[in-house]
């Protein structure tokens, strides 16, 4: 396969000013293209300026993620395309809460592979508990895939946040 067809997985952060609709255009720009988004976070990060980040995990060829980046970037209330991946050294964490239903040895399995794991138990009845982990998206995705045999009920995830390191902003 020719490297400019290789498939890459990006993760980008855009500041947009914080208005109804923004979400929507974006997420249409992707729908209507055609691009698929893996995950997708947003909050309210400066509420002075009245700003959002909007982070987008996409997988793509390199053309096409330069592609999604500069149409990103010609939304009318996009401030700021960030493409985390190239751009230098970031940070990227999700969270999850893992429901485990379970009785006796499957149960305490489920426990001391939440320990390994550094998963807390935030809810416990006599029949399951309720984890949350914390961690990057490969940790979370093994940690659920070693918690199906033990009686995995539902899984909610966050998506990705991410945020460059180092002293400068956004």
């Amino acid at each position: 396969m020719p490297e400019s067809a290789r498939e890459e997985r990006h993760t980008i952060g855009v500041l947009v000013d914080n208005e109804p609709g923004v979400l929507a255009r974006v997420i249409g720009l992707f729908s209507g293209r055609g691009y698929n988004i893996e995950s997708l976070t947003v909050a309210e990060t400066d509420p002075q300026g009245k700003l959002s980040r909007i982070t987008i995990v996409t997988s793509g060829t390199p053309m096409v993620i330069e592609q999604i980046k500069n149409q990103l970037g010609r939304l009318v209330p996009v401030r700021k395309v960030s493409d985390l991946t190239i751009e230098g050294p970031h940070v990227e964490r999700e969270m999850a809460l893992v429901k485990v239903h379970g009785a006796g040895e499957k149960r305490v399995e489920a426990l001391r592979i939440a320990d390994i794991f550094r998963a807390r138990v935030v809810d416990s009845t006599n029949e399951s508990f309720v984890f949350e982990i914390i961690g990057k998206t490969t940790k979370l995705s093994a940690f659920i895939g070693l918690m199906q045999p033990l009686g995995l009920v539902d899984v909610a995830r966050t998506g990705v946040v991410a945020i460059a390191r180092g002293p400068a902003a956004f």
